[in-house]
């Protein structure tokens, strides 16, 4: 599957989509993110079953604001709607595959049970 082009526009609709949705935020002057992009790219064709997303930082500023990004390239992974990991710097494809079958693995129910807990006022 493609790598899509997320945007202000249509940041919400990718991520909360149902599944593994992986974004990198990344800039044309950047060194480690052009270095990135064939990895990302590589990944995106093998992993059909996840939503790849890219976020230019230098034309939606708004959005890398929004998601606090401070260094790029940052990798955020997310499944159904819900935000698993989030890291700048540079990925190999080993670390980056083993990301996604972490993320796959992962019991939602349980992963949206802790935040439950864990956003519980406390008496």
């Amino acid at each position: 599957m493609p790598v899509q082009t997320m945007t202000a526009a249509n940041a919400r609709q990718l991520l909360d989509t149902d599944g593994l949705v992986i974004v990198d935020f990344w800039a044309p002057w950047c060194g480690p993110c052009r270095a990135f992009k064939p990895t990302f790219e590589a990944a995106a064709a093998t992993n059909t079953d996840v939503t790849f997303a890219s976020c230019n930082t230098e034309e939606e500023m708004e959005l890398a604001a929004e998601f606090a990004i401070r260094s790029i390239p940052t990798v955020m992974i997310l499944r159904d709607g819900v935000l698993l990991f989030s890291q700048p710097g540079l990925l190999p494809a080993t670390a980056l595959e083993d990301l996604l079958e972490q993320a796959r693995g992962l019991d939602m129910a349980e992963v949206r049970r802790r935040i439950a807990e864990d956003s519980a006022p406390t008496a």
